[in-house]
């Protein structure tokens, strides 16, 4: 395991944000035998390790971190068929984009709306990613993941991935469990899932009326790439706020007065709002503070203008929240994780 080993590391390169941070010890993870002889050699005492996947969800800073795990176990394979489903299965290292495009090259529809989302399939479950109409957790069949304390190779289904919204159990235990394999059900009998309006009215645009998988996979996309940066020329990492659930009674006081505000019954009773439209009517877009600010196109995205730190970041996101709250009384919760510690 030695030549995967890197002292001091640099991880500017290895986060989307371009935040500059450094790891004492960078260990690159590209076989379950690489995580499992890590778990075997790791003591009780020896500090948790930052688990990166492709870095797309996190804000960095303070001082170095102790160790870094940096997952790159691939793998691709169709396991077989339940039913009307097909259960396909990726490693964790693998890109996400990429294991949904091979998905439906295969005939294997059903993640479509996730296209584009970056990071890795290993990170997937952990955030329960989603966008345009789908939660990863709809298509979620199990996963396999290492607890590093013990050395235990455990099986999850999707009740013990207690899934929420952008929310997992592995969320609660930063260090512990590294996700190693991920299975998906992806169903037989295909119908787009087209009820998220922003999508619906691009394929209108482009003509298309019954779409097929990859029309859908491919319109996402291109919409994504539209009101999102391009991480390798503008450091973010997407969407930096989870939008807001509020109660039934505070969402009706909300759009007493603000009629067009965006919002969505969920089915627990509460009312899920578009953060977007609130920063964006708090005056954020396309507004900075030194490098870093609320991108043009989409304010709900902040992005390094160039030579940001986590402490400017995080300067940001509270000036942020602290206006929706002022005008709007609604608490905006960051969705990135935030690994920033001056005491490091």
């Amino acid at each position: 395991m030695h030549d995967l080993f890197q002292y001091d590391a640099d991880l500017t390169a290895l986060n989307t944000f371009r935040l500059p941070a450094c790891a004492r010890t960078l260990l690159r993870l590209r076989t379950v035998d690489d995580a499992r002889a890590f778990a075997a050699a790791r003591h009780d005492d020896d500090p948790l390790p930052l688990i990166l996947g492709g870095g797309s969800n996190l804000v960095l800073g303070g001082g170095p971190l102790a160790v870094v795990l940096k997952v790159e176990i691939g793998g691709r394979r169709k396991l077989g068929e339940d039913g009307d489903m097909v259960v396909v299965e990726a490693g964790a290292g693998e890109s996400w984009h990429d294991f949904v495009r091979w998905t439906l090259v295969e005939g294997w529809p059903g993640l479509e709306n996730l296209a584009l989302i970056p990071g890795t399939v290993g990170a997937a479950p952990i955030q329960n990613i989603g966008a345009y109409g789908l939660e990863m957790a709809e298509r979620f069949d199990s996963l396999t993941a290492l607890d590093l304390g013990s050395g235990e190779v455990r099986q999850f289904d999707a009740a013990a991935c207690r899934f929420g919204y952008r929310e997992s159990v592995f969320k609660h235990a930063p260090g512990r469990w590294l996700v190693v394999a991920v299975r998906f059900r992806l169903p037989r009998r295909w119908q787009p899932r087209l009820d998220y309006g922003e999508l619906g009215c691009e394929l209108a645009a482009r003509g298309i009326v019954v779409p097929t998988p990859l029309q859908v996979f491919d319109t996402v996309a291109a919409i994504r790439r539209r009101k999102l940066p391009d991480p390798a020329e503008l450091g973010s990492v997407g969407s930096f706020f989870k939008n807001p659930l509020v109660d039934t009674a505070r969402a009706a006081a909300l759009l007493a007065v603000h009629p067009e505000l965006p919002h969505y019954p969920q089915p627990d009773g509460r009312v899920k709002l578009a953060a977007g439209w609130l920063i964006e009517r708090c005056g954020w877009k396309g507004r900075r503070l030194g490098s870093v600010g609320c991108h043009s196109s989409q304010a709900l995205v902040l992005v390094n203008h160039g030579g940001a730190t986590g402490a400017d970041v995080l300067e940001l996101a509270a000036r942020v929240r602290g206006t929706v709250r002022e005008r709007f009384g609604v608490d905006l919760e960051i969705e990135p994780v935030v690994i920033f510690d001056e005491e490091q």
